[in-house]
């Protein structure tokens, strides 16, 4: 299979993608250790004697110190390990919900918990039940009330199939390979071709394509055996391009960036191509995208309008994206930086040898050898005095002073390593 014709791959068969709400952070200075504590939503690691617990913001100890690695709460679990290969899942009240002595243990997909046991894989649901014991090879994580598992026929023999939470098999091993459902449908593979199934296991697709990428909002690409060149449908299964398309990079916000005879369009849900070729097209991202032509680089709207000249550099460190943070896009032209806004218009003059993006209203800029920081209007709201400035997260940027490393609140006050800091440095200097 050629791989790299998709950048929208077919979908793994082991995980289904957990999803996890906006989190809320909180730094907490910890005068003992002179660190930072971080409270992603309410819950804080802690260590002793290089053991790891839990603790809350109010400082409640709610799982003492007894594991040698965690992973970090996602949502209301948490993976935790006395040993490699030795782990278990905790809820936030430190309640354990699947013991802590499996080879490998998964976050929660359709209510379900995946585990492996010396090789064997099975499922706990999530008030700490075992519900399938641990007898399958491979097992994916269920989606749609379904999962993938292999079936053993004998010692050289195997398929691929679909279990229920009963673990009853209700669709056949058939097949040679299988992924996970998604709206309504599933990938499944015979004599090296893909096709798609329902979830009574009647063939909806044929099974004769080089490759298939996932159902994704209503739509998929198929490749042609023939030509080797993709097709998008719909999830009515109807074809709405030709097979013209030799690679899918990307899809955001309704759009799919393709490419064609080594050119990149950008392609709606109808199979209608918008907004011209590109050597370069990355995804929207709201409602923006970068696009490039020659080696210089613009921005277009999801109108198709030309937002930022194609004109410009994409260098070093920064060959990425344009993107907009906080309405100001860093742009790049003759090795200096500046910032436009979602009009085009420059608002942050291109003057700067290197910047920061925009964060929490104010932006890292280095002048010469030193960086200093400026606003959203361009305002010099710091001294360069700064051998190294990041942007602002959670309310805190690392700077470096004099070879010295800090971490400053958005008033330039140090609140982190500060014994050597120098308190006039705070951000009340304006030209």
């Amino acid at each position: 299979m050629k791989k790299n014709r998709l950048y929208i791959l077919l979908i793994a068969l082991l995980f289904p993608t957990v999803l996890s709400a906006q989190e809320k952070v909180v730094i907490v200075d910890d005068e003992e250790c002179g660190c930072e504590l971080y409270f992603i939503d309410g819950i804080q690691t802690i260590e002793r004697n290089g053991l790891y617990g839990f603790k809350r913001e109010d400082g409640t100890v709610f799982v003492e110190p007894q594991y040698k690695f965690v992973d970090r709460f996602h949502g209301d679990y948490c993976i935790v390990y006395h040993d490699y290969g030795v782990c278990g899942l905790i809820d936030r009240n430190g309640r354990t919900v699947v013991p802590v002595q499996y080879d490998e243990v998964n976050y929660p997909t359709d209510g379900m918990i995946r585990y492996c046991d010396k090789g064997l894989y099975g499922f706990y649901d999530t008030t700490g039940n075992i519900v399938i014991q641990a007898q399958y090879r491979t097992a994916s994580g269920f989606n749609e009330g379904l999962a993938v598992a292999i079936i053993d026929f004998d010692s050289n023999t195997f398929g691929y199939g679909y279990i229920d939470k009963s673990n009853k098999l209700v669709i056949n091993a058939d097949y040679q390979y299988a992924c996970v459902f998604n709206e309504g449908y599933a990938i499944v593979k015979k004599y090296d071709r893909y096709g798609m199934i329902d979830h009574n296991g009647h063939e909806v697709l044929p099974i004769k394509y080089l490759e298939l990428t996932q159902m994704f909002d209503g739509h998929f690409f198929a490749f042609d055996v023939n030509s080797e060149k993709a097709a998008l449908f719909d999830n009515r299964f109807r074809q709405l391009t030709d097979f013209k398309y030799d690679k899918i990079h990307s899809f955001n916000e309704g759009i799919y960036v393709v490419e064609h005879k080594g050119q990149k369009t950008y392609l709606d849900g109808k199979g209608k191509e918008h907004f011209g070729f590109y050597d370069v097209a990355n995804a929207f991202t709201d409602g923006y995208a970068m696009v490039g032509k020659n080696g210089k680089y613009g921005i277009i709207n999801r109108k198709g309008k030309t937002i930022l000249p194609i004109e410009y550099d994409n260098s070093g460190y920064r060959s990425m994206e344009y993107v907009f943070c906080e309405n100001l896009a860093m742009v790049e032209k003759d090795g200096k930086y500046g910032f436009v806004n979602k009009s085009g218009k420059i608002v942050i003059p291109i003057i700067y040898k290197s910047a920061q993006h925009c964060t929490e209203g104010l932006i890292p800029v280095q002048k010469g050898a030193m960086w200093g920081f400026i606003d959203k209007e361009g305002r010099q709201v710091s001294q360069f005095v700064y051998d190294a400035a990041s942007y602002f997260e959670y309310g805190r940027a690392e700077v470096v002073f004099e070879g010295n490393t800090y971490k400053i609140n958005t008033d330039g006050i140090c609140v982190k390593n500060c014994k050597t800091y120098p308190k006039e440095l705070s951000f009340k200097f304006h030209d």
